[in-house]
């Protein structure tokens, strides 16, 4: 395992997630009440054994930066292991950034030869799984591949939003030659979604970079290079069957949270083991939670540093979160240092960190379902999101769909009462 090396793509942000991605990258994105959604494939490679890791960082790096710092909670730090910040270094121009996943690891060959490895794996920073990728390796080996791509079965009916292959029988449900590929086809489309987990032969991989890099003016692994692969190189599939969270939208980065709740969670993250950075937004220097007399607590995660007097259901607490008598926590997930104050009630919320709600508003109120004006394919289900640093007065009442933008202050909120599918800035 001290051969292969990691390249963790984590610089990118999506517009689905709105204001949660407006100050850190996507793999920054805080998750489950104390981690952050890197933590996950940081962790896999820790379990699997793998100490060599690039990570491919861009978009406002410096949260990420300062959460992995240089690997000391997943243990790379040692002679021959390590953990790499890698930002774009070609140039000082808006232009010289990555262009695109295959551009940011061409851009750091000179990193990736140094190691001198036997293997590459190409990972995505913002997906939530547990993998132990030395099987998949050991296949990748056993078939003596050019590129091994892990997949995992979905509805045909979702194959748009993905990179979909179709895989021979050649080894059951282990895995086989990947036949075809397309990424996010339009029409068609096959039952197999890739990970974004890929493992190449090193001078297969320099060859078809190299190919890209001065023949296309795109540069993706999965639009591009996977494709340009197909019937010149040896191709295989690994199928995965273990949870797999693609929180890439607002709705399935709340469904994702929701799945650590209930009797038999989907996401068992003691079993998982995954390790996160304590010194991070001071989780280890925080007090143990307190619960008060008239707190009601069902079916939720709440951490440490938070106070809770009211009612709490189905949410989930980051640390500092404090809910005040009378006030009502409901389908919620409300990052680190949220005040909820007395009679407020919040019914399918996402708070990004450090936002105050004044006594006696309602947010999400109603059952008015009216799609967010600006944004109407983001937000459609009845999440309400408020962004960083919001103040939201005394005895405010906004709709499902709605999206406060951060450091709203309570002067900034001109009427007392905001439909559903209003953006207020």
């Amino acid at each position: 395992m001290k051969k292969v090396l990691a390249l963790i793509l984590a610089g990118g942000r999506v517009d689905e997630l709105s204001v949660l991605t407006l100050h850190r990258p996507k793999s920054a994105v805080p998750f489950g009440g104390m981690y952050r959604v890197i933590d996950f494939p940081l962790s896999n490679l820790l379990h699997s054994g793998i100490e060599n890791v690039g990570i491919l960082s861009q978009y406002k790096s410096y949260s990420l930066i300062n959460h992995i710092g240089v690997g000391y909670w997943w243990d790379f730090l040692g002679r021959h292991r390590g953990a790499t910040m890698l930002p774009p270094s070609t140039g000082h121009q808006a232009s010289d950034w990555y262009k695109g996943t295959a551009d940011a690891v061409y851009q750091n060959l000179e990193f990736v030869q140094s190691r001198d490895p036997d293997t590459v794996l190409v990972l995505s920073g913002d997906h939530i799984y547990r993998m132990d990728y030395r099987p998949m390796l050991a296949y990748h080996h056993e078939k003596n591949a050019d590129v091994t791509m892990a997949f995992t079965r979905i509805k045909m009916a979702q194959s748009h939003r993905f990179g979909v292959a179709d895989l021979d029988d050649e080894d059951g449900d282990i895995g086989g030659r990947i036949v075809d590929y397309k990424e996010k086809p339009t029409k068609g489309g096959y039952p197999w979604a890739s990970l974004t987990i890929l493992m190449f032969r090193p001078a297969v991989m320099y060859d078809i970079l190299e190919q890209n890099a001065r023949h296309s003016t795109s540069h993706e692994f999965g639009r591009d290079l996977i494709p340009m692969m197909m019937d010149k190189y040896k191709m295989y599939g690994y199928k995965f069957y273990g949870y797999w969270g693609y929180a890439r939208t607002i709705d399935e980065y709340w469904q994702t949270n929701m799945d650590l709740l209930g009797e038999n969670p989907n996401i068992e993250i003691g079993v998982w083991q995954v390790r996160t950075n304590l010194d991070h937004d001071r989780l280890r220097d925080r007090p143990p939670a307190k619960i008060g007399g008239s707190a009601i607590i069902e079916n939720s995660l709440i951490y440490n540093g938070c106070r809770v007097d009211g009612e709490v259901h189905h949410s989930i607490l980051f640390p500092g979160v404090k809910v005040a008598k009378g006030a009502v926590v409901k389908d919620s997930i409300l990052l680190f240092d949220t005040v909820v104050q007395q009679g407020a009630a919040l019914d399918k919320i996402i708070t990004d960190v450090e936002v105050q709600i004044g006594a006696g508003s309602a947010i999400g109120a109603g059952d008015d379902l009216v799609p967010n004006q600006q944004n109407p394919k983001i937000l459609h289900s009845g999440i309400t999101l408020l962004g960083r640093g919001v103040r939201v007065p005394p005895n405010i009442q906004i709709g499902r769909n709605c999206v406060v933008y951060p450091s709203l202050t309570e002067n900034n909120f001109k009427h007392n009462q905001y439909a559903s599918g209003t953006t207020i800035s």
